[in-house]
């Protein structure tokens, strides 16, 4: 299983040296800081986003979705391998802030293969082989954009939605879970190593730019809209050697929940991009999207 996952030891940011020249350009190249595309190498060409069927995944779609701004993401839909214990359930996949779908295809494999279920793997605008460049307006239009595309579509309109976010994926989620909690179709929240906000961040990953936090314009504010959820369960879960995102942000996060069920798991040996490579994650989610769709039985494979 880990050695699925040894692409994601990605630094957040490419070099010490560019740490420290983000503190004098952190107002204005913020945005290529906290939304660095195009690591790895190519993560932003055909030859640098690996396909489903590269993972031995036959049944999927490689999809082009228009957003209402004018972009078109790139997006992955991986339907259940085994149809005989396929539930009416997709889950809605929003990755960290580097590579691209991609390179998470191993973890929707394990997904698809435990739960029954399908994936939709979004692509945020200016990553891999979406248009347009990222900011924190334009990646919520793209997430509410592809919970509509699950709802607008015969296969999947009447599918339950359990929402996963890593990272900035995390803070993404947030936002569509509370901006959807009342549509009756989305049935679950799950967050990994996600932070409270990007200024509180800075000072961790950048710590030269701490003093002038203020400066960001790219807020992430989860822990203002993690405490609009009230509706639907969240479980959070926590790398407890996360180099990148301190645990106490997703403590803090567990801490001002106001969901009517949390779930805390932690993963003692888990840093910021392999938590999910540690024992019993996957069973860990698995208990979870049972208890979300009332105690149905899926088999783990």
């Amino acid at each position: 299983m880990a050695s699925y996952f040894t692409w994601l030891r990605i630094p957040f940011l490419a070099s010490s040296g560019l740490v420290a020249a983000a503190s004098g350009l952190l107002y204005w190249k913020q945005n290529e800081l906290i939304y660095p595309r195009n690591i790895p190498l190519g993560a932003r060409s055909n030859e640098g986003v690996p396909r489903p069927n590269q993972f031995g995944i036959s049944d999927y779609e490689d999809l082009r979705v228009p957003t209402p701004d004018g972009e078109t993401l790139s997006a992955f839909f991986i339907r259940p391998s085994n149809k005989r214990q396929a539930r009416k359930l997709t889950i809605l996949m929003f990755h960290g802030n580097a590579g691209n779908i991609g390179h998470r295809v191993p973890i929707a494999k394990v997904l698809e293969e435990q739960i029954g279920c399908n994936v939709f793997m979004l692509e945020y605008r200016g990553y891999g082989l979406s248009t347009g460049s990222p900011d924190e307006d334009g990646i919520n239009i793209d997430a509410q954009t592809a919970i509509d595309f699950i709802r607008n579509q015969e296969e999947t309109r009447n599918d339950k939605i359990i929402v996963y976010g890593e990272s900035i994926g995390g803070a993404c989620a947030i936002r569509l879970v509370a901006n959807n909690q009342d549509a009756g179709d989305v049935a679950g929240l799950i967050l990994i190593n996600t932070f409270t906000s990007i200024r509180k961040l800075i000072p961790s990953v950048m710590p030269p730019a701490k003093y002038i936090a203020g400066l960001c314009h790219q807020y992430w504010n989860s822990e203002e809209v993690l405490p609009q959820i009230t509706k639907i369960p969240v479980m959070f879960m926590s790398g407890l050697k996360d180099e990148i995102v301190p645990p106490a942000h997703m403590q803090q996060l567990y801490s001002i929940s106001r969901a009517p069920k949390k779930i805390w798991r932690v993963f003692p040996n888990g840093m910021h991009n392999d938590t999910i490579a540690e024992p019993y994650f996957f069973d860990f989610v698995l208990e979870y999207v049972q208890d979300v769709l009332g105690g149905q039985t899926m088999n783990p494979s």
